[in-house]
């Protein structure tokens, strides 16, 4: 049984403990009602930048028809070598010739009004995705491989090798834009930009340019214009209001 003394001690201690916890509940409470009120601003904004291409990727294949499937993967296989041995020889390397698609399908004739659709014989198709490091080539080499016997271009896409890098120009003005209508909101509502609180990136992806060549041999290499792509940067900026 506890002593008098000791018992009142005990219960002074947990009358200390209670109201340690109830200040720290309380503070804890004005600390999160505080931070409830702090007015902020988030403002998106976007910022380009001009960069000129310096590499491509040619989407190209075979397709090949026959009434059996060995036949045309023979016709297929046979074509396509000739078409890859093209492409090492105008100075492709042959790490950047990659198989992309491969596929094998019969043909079937739906000619017949209400008669069910009749096997006239198999399709195969080969596509690789070729990587230009040199764009002076590019419209030389779209030729030839058309010459070995290429009869599918899928597309054309260019490529700028340091993106990365020459997009940061462009994230320095999307940060600039947003800050310049930060300030003018904050302004109209008679507040001040204060401390950036929150930054976030957008990634956004750019579509290929397509180009449909002739399917014959040409006099001279196709015309091919790279003209300039733009690197576009998106951030959303939060700040606080003072």
């Amino acid at each position: 049984m506890l002593s008098a003394p000791r018992s009142r001690t005990i219960v002074s201690l947990l009358n200390i403990a209670l109201a340690s916890g109830f200040l720290l509940t309380q503070a804890t409470a004005l600390h999160a009602q505080e931070q409830a009120m702090e007015r902020t601003i988030t403002v998106s904004a976007t910022g380009t930048a001009e960069a000129e291409p310096d590499s491509a990727r040619i989407t190209s294949g075979v397709t090949t028809e026959a009434k059996t499937a060995r036949e045309a993967l023979s016709a297929n296989s046979e074509t396509m070598s000739k078409v890859i041995e093209q492409l090492k020889a105008s100075g492709i390397y042959p790490k950047d010739i990659q198989t992309a698609a491969f596929n094998v399908e019969p043909v079937l004739d739906y000619s017949k009004d209400g008669q069910p659709p009749v096997l006239r014989g198999y399709r195969v198709s080969n596509q690789v995705v070729v990587f230009v490091r040199e764009l002076p080539k590019l419209g030389e080499i779209l030729d030839e491989i058309v010459s070995a016997g290429a009869n599918q271009i899928q597309g054309l896409t260019f490529e700028v090798s340091k993106e990365d890098t020459l997009k940061d120009e462009a994230r320095k003005v999307a940060i600039a834009n947003a800050l310049r209508r930060a300030k003018l909101l904050a302004t109209a509502a008679g507040a001040e930009v204060g401390n950036v609180m929150q930054i976030s990136e957008e990634t956004t992806a750019t579509g290929p340019v397509m180009y449909a060549p002739r399917m014959a041999k040409a006099t001279a290499a196709a015309p091919i214009e790279t003209g300039t792509s733009t690197l576009e940067a998106r951030v959303t900026v939060t700040w606080a209001l003072k």
